[in-house]
Formats: C-alpha cells, structure tokens, sequence
C-alpha cells in the first residue's frame, strides 16, 4: 500500500488526532505545574492541519524571534516534532524554574539553555505519552535541540525536510498561564509510513 500522508486523512481520523493533541497538551500543562509548582490553567488547544509553508506566520510574523525544540520520534513510529514558545512565554517559564525575579530578560546562558531543554523534554514527552497511550505503540524522543532565531529560520530545516513527505503537518495551539499566558506550538511531522501505522494501531482502516 502507498504511504498514507494527511491528504488522505477523513474527518473521522482528524478527530482522532484532535484527541491526541487535547491529551497530550493537558498532559504537558500538569507536568509543568508540578515541575515549577503552581497551579496552571489551560485553554482547549486548537488543533489543525496546516500547510508547510504557512506555519511560520501560523505562530506570528516569521521574523519574529522564537525559541524552537526540536527532537527525533523513534522507535515504532519515525519522524520528528518541535515545540515552539515566543521569548516572553520561555523567560516566564525559565525564571519561575530558575527562581529568578519574573523581570529578568537577559540572553539566555548555558543553564538557562539547559533549562529550556529539559522542559521541552517535558512537554515532548507529555504528547508522545498521550500518542502512546492510544496506539501501545513503543514511541521514543531522541536528544531536545534548542534553536532561539526568527520563526522563519528555526522552522526553514524541518519544513525542508518535511516538505519531501507531505504538504500538511499536525499543529496544535496551546495556551496555558498562572499570572502570565504562556503560548506554545507542537508540530507533529512522522513520516509518510508512520502515518498508517499510527492510524491501523488506533483500530481505523486505512
């Protein structure tokens, strides 16, 4: 059978998706309550399919500077997936995890890069949990990377990439805050083959 990309995917699978990207963003928002220890309220993500090409000015002007997580997805299923947060949104989080006064806006060191990868692990791993869970399929994030350049650059690579196997990706908006909203975008992007395997564990035929 040809590899099945999300061109062909029905509203009835969509909504499957949908599912999984309400599950792992409330996933993420308690992990990181617990992680810096307060309590997080959380908007219904929005979930989409979104063309390549467009999700840069999907999160705002792709000049904009973002900070970008991106890990590998193996094990059963192979592909990639990034986080993307605006830089408000990451100094808010990494100063609370820091214990810093909320004002502090310097570049960002090496501890503060470290900081931001392990909530991206976090966050990463909340969604995978959440695929997971509703596949039993064995599914692994490889090493975080984190890129902080204009939202154009950071997604110009996995786009490229991406672009090879299919025109659409699976983009879900989140917004989660304590005093602060916190607003965060998770790409999706499995290859073409993992699309049906993802979709034949879920029971739906393809």
């Amino acid at each position: 059978m040809a590899d099945l990309s999300f061109e062909d995917i029905n509203d009835k699978y969509f909504d499957v998706l949908k599912e999984i990207g309400n599950i792992g963003a409330g996933n993420a928002t308690t992990a990181i309550a617990n992680m810096l220890n307060l309590r997080l309220d959380m908007k219904v993500p929005k979930v989409e399919l979104i063309a390549v090409e467009k999700i840069g000015s999907a999160i705002g002007s792709e000049e904009q500077i973002v900070v970008g997580i991106l890990l590998g997805v193996e094990n059963d299923i192979n592909g990639s997936m990034m986080f993307l947060m605006d830089l408000p949104s990451a100094h808010h989080l990494v100063n609370r995890l820091m214990m810093r006064d909320p004002e502090y806006n310097e570049d960002f060191d090496e501890m503060d890069l470290s900081a931001i990868r392990e909530i991206g692990n976090i966050i990463a791993g909340s969604y995978l949990s959440a695929l997971s869970g509703l596949t039993n399929l064995n599914i692994s994030p490889t090493i975080p990377y984190v890129s902080i350049d204009m939202a154009a650059a950071i997604l110009s690579v996995p786009a490229i990439q991406f672009g090879m196997v299919s025109d659409n990706a699976l983009f879900i908006r989140t917004e989660f805050s304590d005093d602060v909203a916190i607003n965060g975008y998770f790409i999706l992007m499995p290859e073409g083959e993992s699309y049906e395997k993802i979709l034949r564990a879920l029971g739906l035929p393809v």
